[in-house]
This record gives structure tokens, sequence and C-alpha cells, in this order.
């Protein structure tokens, strides 16, 4: 079983419109709800692959009474073990630009935590262990969330020798690879800020040297950077492709964990995790891919040791 967790889940809103201009009123084209958060969207693309994942964190309100129900439709082996807490989960609202394909993201906050619910979350995360071949910690912290939460999850994870793959950033992610996880999956921008280096190796590299056992750096459209203790490598996708971008980075969380748990070697793991990530930006939204487009990747995407 994968085990993912979403401490800040979001009920995802997407708005299609045929241009987006700034200061106009627009008419929406397509719209649709879709259960979100990071590590929800790894979860919903593990079990369209077929893994048995558990999605757990916080769900509370209105909001998050919708997001339990659309998980619920999900394609796969999928649990939901969400805690509940009273808060309202919070709404993420992409607006797509059917003329470019660009996508305009506005994300909410999210809930304030107590810490009954906090030590509620923490429980459940020691019992859901027991049975878990790996871990994704993903995303932001909602208020109320210790800033050194990741941290204190991974630690419980290696104590348990159970792989750990943290995919957050700021203060949460500085403090998370200091307690040693086993990969993380910062973007360019997020490694970055880690690090102060905008050149993608020496920063994976620093990044590295802070504690990650394994840095997977994704370069959007220029696919992954991997730098591991069995080596270091670069894969690219054979073009960009044309398309809403929102969850490809969650897909690639699901690509490396897949593969991880079945022992596929790094380059394998990146075909997997640059191919789904593309497939992604060719769905209708985060936590789907395209089947066939998929599939054409999977042999299409090209892997350099360096």
């Amino acid at each position: 079983m994968i085990l993912t967790v979403t401490l800040n889940a979001a009920l995802d809103l997407t708005y299609r419109v045929p241009r987006l201009l700034p200061h106009t009123s627009h008419r929406v084209r397509h719209s649709a709800e879709r259960p979100g958060g990071k590590g929800v969207n790894v979860a919903r693309v593990l079990a369209a692959l077929g893994h048995e994942t558990v999605v757990t964190g916080f769900a509370g309100g209105a909001t998050g009474d919708t997001l339990r129900r659309l998980l619920a439709e999900s394609t796969g082996p999928l649990t939901d073990a969400l805690v509940p807490i009273t808060g309202a989960t919070r709404r993420t609202v992409a607006v797509v630009d059917d003329a470019t394909g660009d996508a305009t993201q506005l994300n909410e906050a999210g809930p304030d935590v107590t810490p009954a619910e906090w030590a509620a979350f923490d429980d459940r995360y020691g019992q859901l262990l027991r049975d878990a071949d790996a871990v994704a910690l993903c995303g932001s912290l909602p208020p109320g969330v210790p800033v050194g939460a990741y941290a204190h999850l991974i630690r419980q994870a290696r104590a348990r020798h159970v792989p750990v793959l943290l995919d957050t950033s700021g203060e949460p992610l500085r403090r998370g690879i200091a307690a040693r996880p086993d990969v993380v999956k910062p973007n360019a921008a997020e490694l970055a800020a880690l690090t102060g280096s905008t050149d993608p190796l020496p920063a994976a590299l620093d990044a590295r040297r802070r504690g990650a056992h394994a840095v997977a750096a994704s370069l959007g459209p220029d696919g992954m950077l991997a730098i591991t203790p069995d080596g270091t490598w670069r894969a690219t996708p054979p073009a960009p492709l044309r398309g809403n971008p929102t969850g490809a980075g969650d897909s690639a969380v699901a690509g490396l964990l897949s593969a991880l748990t079945e022992g596929l070697p790094w380059p394998d793991r990146l075909i997997r995790a640059v191919s789904l990530s593309a497939a992604t930006v060719r769905a209708p939204g985060a936590g789907e891919f395209d089947a066939g487009a998929y599939e054409e990747l999977r042999t299409a995407v090209r892997v350099e040791e360096l």
C-alpha cells in the first residue's frame, strides 16, 4: 500500500474561458470540480495505475464533504482515511485560457487546525504506517499545523523503515529535508528558493547535501533531473505538450513512488515520472492523465546519465 499525506487538501474548481483578459468579465465555457491537494492528486494517479493507495490528511466543512464524495468516485483501489476537522477544507480555482492553454491558479490558505486535530492526525498516521510500502508527504501546511510537521512525519516513517518522498516548499521543505527523506521532489523555483541557485544541477547537489537521500527536480517542459546514490540522470520528453500543466508535478511524484515500490532502477523511475507528468498536461485536470499520451511517451522519453 502507498500512503499519501495531504495536510491541506482542497476542492479543486476549474473554469475554462475562450481567452483570459484582465479587468473584464468572462463567460465560462466549461467548469469542473475535483478532489484536490497535491497528495490527493498523487493518490488518484497511483490508483489509476492500479496501485493500492490510502489518502490521509484533513477534511472538514461542506467543501470537505464534497471532496470526500468525489474521492469515493475515483477510479482504482483508493481508500479515504482523511481525519475530520471543524474548519472547512479550502478551495482552489484554476482559470484555463483555451486560446493559449495557460492556467491561472488561485489558492485559498486553508482551515485552522487545532492542536487536538493535529494530535488525532498524528495517531492516524502512525497506524497507517504499519501497512505502508511508501509514503508521499505533499503540499502546503494549513494554519495551526507546526512548521516542522513534515520533519516529524519523516522521522516516524524512517523509524519504521518506510521510504518517504517529500514534495513541499519554503520553510516546511527546509526543515523536512534536514530529517533525511528518501526523495525530495522540488520544482525549479522551489529548488532555487531553498538553495539560492538558479542552476538546477548545483542546486540539486546542494539540496542533497542538506539531507535528502535523493533529489528529483521537476524542470517543467524540460523534464526532470535526479541526483541519487546510484548516479545522476536527466530525463527529457520528446517535445513540450500543449495543455493545462496543473497537477503535472503531482503525477511525477506518482510515477516516482509507483516505480520505487516496484523496485525499478532510477532511469526507469524517471521515464515513468516524466511520461505521466507530460500526459497530465493533456488531461482535463490535476490527478488525471491521458492514457494514450502516457503509453506513447514511455518509449519516447530520453534519459541521459550525467
